[in-house]
């Protein structure tokens, strides 16, 4: 299955890109599963996702935890403040 990962601020800017899509990789089937094969891809992605605990995911426009199961759509992004 088609994975679209969107990456917002400075998950964007470290990533070097603002989407990308890939093929799910085999074994990855949470968020946190992503997170953690995203760092192993590359340098980029090893400095940008070395800290997991930074960075919040939604799934289908849906917030989502590390254990969310993935679906088609994935956004990484840091946490958000109000004000």
């Amino acid at each position: 299955m088609a994975l679209t990962i969107s990456y917002f601020a400075w998950v964007r800017e470290r990533m070097g890109i603002g989407e990308e899509s890939i093929e799910r990789p085999v074994g990855v089937s949470t968020v946190a599963d992503l997170i953690a094969w995203l760092a192993a891809r590359d340098e980029r992605g090893g400095l940008t996702f070395s800290e997991p605990g930074r960075v919040r995911a939604a799934v289908d426009g849906r917030m989502a935890g590390p254990g969310t199961a993935l679906g088609r759509d994935i956004a990484l992004f840091p946490p958000v403040t109000g004000g």
